[in-house]
């Protein structure tokens, strides 16, 4: 049996992502719709997400298996409401100039 796959383009492709089956956060290297059939008779084809984990080495999932990582606790990112700012996962309201 020759390797049969195709790969297949995701809106995650190179960003940081976690597998929410083992709980793993790395980068989305590639996504495959590849052909995992043992037998010439049939073909199973499943779409496999390949993620580069932080010790360089990749492991596969379910592509319906990853989601994209929370941003590190502490650290900001611009919230799309103003006057708002997003950190460790949650939105806060930054406090306005006040006169005492």
């Amino acid at each position: 049996m020759a390797d049969q796959h195709e790969y297949v383009p995701h809106r995650l492709l190179r960003c940081r992502v976690r597998d929410i089956a083992s709980g793993v956060e790395g980068e989305l290297m590639a996504v495959i719709n590849e052909n995992v059939s043992g037998s010439i008779a049939y073909e199973r084809w499943v779409k496999l997400a390949y993620i580069r984990g932080a010790s360089g080495r990749e492991f596969t999932t379910a592509v319906d298996n990853v989601e994209p990582a929370p941003a590190p606790a502490g650290r900001r990112t611009p919230s799309r409401a103003k006057g708002m700012t997003a950190v460790g996962g949650s939105a806060i309201a930054e406090p306005k100039n006040q006169r005492a």
